[in-house]
């Protein structure tokens, strides 16, 4: 499953993969030049997913405080919040709520893309549902756009 990297293929991977799943596919990432973080956060409201995720972009310095990596990581998020969401943005507004675990990474869209630029992908996956235990199902979305 490792022979071929991307960047979409290394989020998700990081997202679903167990501990010893990660130590492996972030050896193979990082000597593939590529930056990778995982995380997690849950809420009722979507602008503290938005918040946690762009954070954690920051803190592990996968995205510089610039305009255009900012928008980068932005418009990875919305790509994949709108997936998990169907389409249909928001989450307590109408009563739903997500427990997420989120990947990003940073990096060449595909390795040998060597004047490609640096790119940014997030995956988000988790459940999401009615905030009663039982009513939630899984979500899965993906998010990638040029830095």
């Amino acid at each position: 499953m490792l022979e071929t990297l991307s960047i979409g293929k290394i989020a998700t991977l990081m997202a679903l993969g167990s501990e010893s799943d990660i130590r492996n596919i972030r050896k193979k990432a990082e000597n593939g030049g590529y930056k990778v973080y995982k995380g997690c956060v849950g809420s009722m409201d979507s602008a503290k997913i938005f918040a946690a995720i762009e954070t954690a972009a920051k803190k592990e310095e996968l995205i510089k405080p610039l305009y255009r990596e900012e928008h980068s990581i932005y418009h990875s998020i919305l790509d994949a919040y709108s997936a998990i969401c169907r389409g249909q943005e928001g989450l307590g507004a109408v009563l739903r709520t997500a427990g997420l675990v989120y990947s990003i990474v940073r990096g060449p869209r595909i390795p040998e893309e060597i004047n490609d630029g640096e790119w940014v992908a997030v995956v988000l996956y988790g459940n999401m549902g009615a905030p009663t235990k039982g009513y939630e199902h899984e979500v899965i979305g993906l998010g990638v756009n040029p830095i």
